[in-house]
């Protein structure tokens, strides 16, 4: 058994250790009573089989531990020859069934129990284990998914996880019921007959061993399969978000013929998979028969030669029976452990990542912006990509500064490290002069709001997408926002107004109001940093102006850094910064760079005539 099952096994059964004992102690007697359904078959079959009974036999005599399956043999041979001997065979008989059925009662009501339990268990473990992905997967910076699939992602929080929680589960009862079933049915083995149970152990080993040559291959099959469906559900993922590209492009073919490619791989990978399962049965089905002909083979000559009763034989034939029925359940548990091996690796592969924006042990919690933003001499890069390269400037309180420049030259990278969703590789961003890896993500963020390019809304209704920063506002102060962001008339427009559900990303507005709802957002969270991300630049001139004059709102009195693609919304801005190719070319206001005549008056002049 692998170590990373037994950590988890471990890890998440430890809330619901009750219910583990529980469970426990109801397969412990499980295993017991189902030994016992076997042994009173003895007294039964030698009823049936009418064998010799004696008038009286001798009460034993204790003689010490050493002498202790005779004086067991004899002692219950004196009690069983003398309840028949007062009550008759019919009396015994019916004593043996009335026994029989309390047995299979009890032994049934202890699974129930056992499964009762297990039922906590395994949901607690799945809820957990959820749990504990999902806080990993918000904790993780951004630059984790640029490498990820989020169908892939998708796939370790469903499929990998269930196949973990089995194999986890599937730990208990290889631990408990099943080997204390094969313990107690080879103990009584052993005192009813040493030397045919010596023959059996000499078998079985053989058969065990080779039903576990046919899991070899699982784990890695399993990893195959769930490796395409990751890829699969990203394709689904990808198809509905580009929907209308696909069909604008007259490209559903081409899209239709990739995913047919994708579930021909799952079907062969899961034939292989599946068939290979399915394999074990009648493999381990015929091996156990052949261990029962030997042993009937082996057994019959002894009854034959009157070294052993037929009562005693056949209740053998039946315990040999009940070791190897849990002995497949251990052998196919070993084919879900396989499989849970390979979703343990791609839910730890997400689990163990290392998160290097962590905050410091001694950060600090910045609860007000006083002063000004400082980038010094920063330096940043994807893998071996520069984007900037020894960015410095200056943002002073109650400033608004706008990063122009064409598309990849950083202007977007500046405000990714400002909310510190990356961390720079050489130089500084200073916040009133304390570098903003030595303050707690949490405070940091809380002093800036974000209103993106792409209009982020969630499937919930208007006034929680609103009050998203601030769960508690109150309908009034939502309503405020709104109305400050030119939101509140169209809100108010829909069906059940500010209780409206908006669904996926806020399909169900158009863009312009989609935006207006972000910055709504932003003006509820009341930050002292603004940061616009070319929030303008995808809409229509009519909405343009509605978010324009939203945005203006937002900024008053705030220190904002805009990021902006039409150019005519910045030319108030107290700083203007040109980037191109990751370095800053240009800095300066509006009529400075006009007089200059650089970079910023040819952009100026291309929009003019555009």
């Amino acid at each position: 058994m692998d170590n990373r099952i037994k950590e988890t096994f471990v890890k998440y059964i430890k809330p619901y250790k009750k219910q583990a004992i529980l469970s426990i102690l109801s397969n412990v007697f499980f295993a017991l009573f189902s030994t016992l359904a076997f042994i009173v078959f003895i007294p039964l079959l030698e009823i049936l089989f009418k064998e010799e009974k004696r008038h009286s036999v001798i009460k034993p005599v204790w003689t010490g531990i050493s002498h202790i399956k005779q004086f067991l043999n004899a002692y219950l041979d004196y009690y069983w020859v003398n309840y028949i001997n007062n009550h008759g065979f019919v009396g015994a008989l019916t004593a043996i069934m009335v026994l029989i059925i309390v047995i299979i009662l009890l032994k049934n009501v202890f699974n129930y129990l056992a499964l009762y339990f297990m039922t906590f268990l395994r949901n607690g473990i799945l809820k957990d284990m959820r749990n504990d992905m999902y806080e990993k997967i918000i904790s993780l910076p951004i630059s984790f998914y640029s490498e990820k699939r989020k169908g892939d992602v998708i796939t370790r929080m469903t499929s990998d996880v269930v196949e973990v929680q089995w194999a986890s589960l599937i730990i208990l009862e290889i631990i408990v019921r099943e080997p204390l079933t094969i313990l107690f049915s080879v103990i009584t083995m052993l005192f009813l007959n040493f030397k045919l149970t010596l023959f059996i152990f000499v078998f079985t080993p053989i058969a065990g061993f080779l039903i576990s040559l046919i899991g070899k291959q699982l784990r890695k099959d399993s990893h195959t399969v769930q490796r395409y469906v990751s890829i699969f559900l990203s394709h689904i993922e990808e198809t509905l978000t580009g929907l209308k590209i696909i069909k604008g492009f007259n490209a559903e073919k081409l899209f239709t013929d990739k995913f047919k490619r994708m579930t021909y791989n799952i079907f062969k990978a899961n034939n292989r998979l599946v068939n290979r399962q399915n394999l074990a049965h009648p493999v381990s089905e015929f091996l156990g028969v052949l261990v029962i002909v030997v042993i009937l083979w082996f057994g019959g000559s002894m009854v034959l030669h009157k070294e052993l009763k037929p009562a005693v034989f056949l209740t053998f034939i039946a315990l040999a029976y009940n070791i190897l029925t849990p002995a497949k359940s251990i052998a196919r548990a070993g084919y879900t452990i396989r499989k849970g091996m390979a979703s343990v690796e791609r839910i730890f592969n997400i689990l163990d990542a290392k998160n290097p924006l962590v905050d410091k042990p001694d950060a600090i919690r910045k609860q007000s912006f006083d002063k000004a933003i400082d980038f010094d001499h920063v330096n940043f890069r994807y893998e071996e990509v520069n984007v900037l390269k020894d960015v410095s400037f200056k943002i002073n309180k109650g400033e608004t500064l706008a990063l122009v420049g064409q598309s990849g030259s950083g202007k977007t990278t500046i405000a990714n490290l400002l909310m510190r969703f990356y961390d720079v590789n050489e130089g500084a961003i200073k916040i009133d002069g304390i570098d903003i890896r030595d303050m707690t993500k949490k405070s940091l963020r809380s002093l800036m709001g974000l209103v993106t390019q792409d209009s982020i809304l969630f499937n919930d209704t208007v006034r929680n997408n609103i009050a998203l920063a601030k769960p508690k506002a109150t309908m009034d102060e939502v309503i405020q926002a709104a109305k400050i962001a030119n939101a509140h008339n169209f809100i108010m427009e829909l069906p059940k107004g500010y209780d409206t559900n908006i669904g996926d990303s806020g399909n169900r507005l158009s863009g312009g109001q989609k935006q207006r709802l972000n910055i709504a957002r932003a003006i509820l969270k009341n930050p002292p940093v603004m940061i616009l991300d070319e929030a303008t630049s995808a809409l229509d001139t009519e909405s343009e102006k509605l978010v324009q004059d939203a945005l203006d709102k937002l900024m008053n009195n705030r220190t904002s850094v805009v990021i902006a693609h039409r150019l005519s919304t910045i030319k108030n801005a107290d700083k203007i910064i040109v980037m191109h190719k990751g370095e800053i070319v240009e800095i300066g206001t509006h009529k400075e760079l006009m007089q200059h005549e650089g970079v910023y008056h040819n952009l100026i002049m291309l929009q003019s005539f555009a």
